[in-house]
């Protein structure tokens, strides 16, 4: 009997062209995910993710749901998973959802995360997950920067994709800038982001930080929506998906 399936799953971006499958690799998460899958009920299977992030890019607890056609209970589904999965991809739970989840439709928010090291010296260890700044930005000026941004806005000029169809409003809650030793981070929280929208918002404010641009040209950007004003597209490395919300 089919039974829908909700899954968590934590990835490290690093090696993958994103979550989506893509033409001529199977080095996306999808693809990996789905192979195991297929392996374990012995016919394909779709998964579907709360949201598509892109090559390099992680996950901490990326939401997915998927039909199986299987007798194996909850916890044999896991642990089949992570007996084959690489060793950068673990799914952390599984659990039968209703007939009707949808990880896509039924989010109602999502949590990122992006992380820069200001240290003196190489993040050696941390290098894969953090976005090196060779200077320290006024956090200040980017909190100030910050305000401008969050509320319900159209954030075209921090898509990086002329051809969306769909519109380009969002709602942005939450920005929260921290330094915690020698890190920088950047917590954002809406109701769903554009492509690449985090990073470009990230690029922006490290300029409005380094005082490349001011805290009040985030209006003019927002009036605007010309990707080109906008900062640049902050390295995929330091981001990563932290949690998906659900009513």
């Amino acid at each position: 009997m089919e039974k829908n399936y909700r899954l968590s799953i934590a990835y490290d971006g690093t090696r993958y062209y994103g979550w989506e499958h893509q033409p001529n690799t199977d080095m996306t998460i999808q693809g990996k995910l789905e192979n195991v899958f297929e392996r374990m009920v012995g016919e394909p299977v779709k998964i579907i993710c709360a949201g598509r992030t892109d090559a390099g890019v992680h996950a901490k607890a990326m939401i997915a749901n998927v039909v199986l056609n299987t007798e194996l209970s909850e916890k044999e589904i896991l642990d089949y998973l992570n007996n084959y999965l690489p060793e950068d991809i673990c799914v952390n739970e599984v659990k039968i959802a209703s007939d009707r989840f949808h990880a896509r439709y039924n989010a109602t928010g999502k949590t990122y995360c992006y992380t820069c090291y200001i240290g003196p010296t190489k993040p050696v260890f941390d290098r894969k997950y953090v976005y090196t700044l060779n200077a320290v930005p006024d956090i200040e000026l980017m909190k100030k920067a910050s305000e401008y941004l969050m509320g319900e806005h159209d954030f075209a000029a921090f898509c990086s994709n002329p051809r969306m169809k769909k519109s380009t409003v969002r709602l942005v809650d939450k920005i929260l800038i921290e330094r915690k030793g020698d890190y920088l981070t950047f917590t954002y929280h809406g109701t769903g982001f554009l492509q690449h929208m985090v990073r470009i918002l990230t690029g922006t404010l490290l300029e409005v930080g380094l005082k490349k641009r001011s805290p009040e040209n985030m209006l003019t950007l927002l009036e605007n929506k010309d990707r080109k004003a906008a900062g640049e597209t902050a390295p995929a490395c330091g981001l990563s998906l932290v949690c998906v919300d659900y009513s």
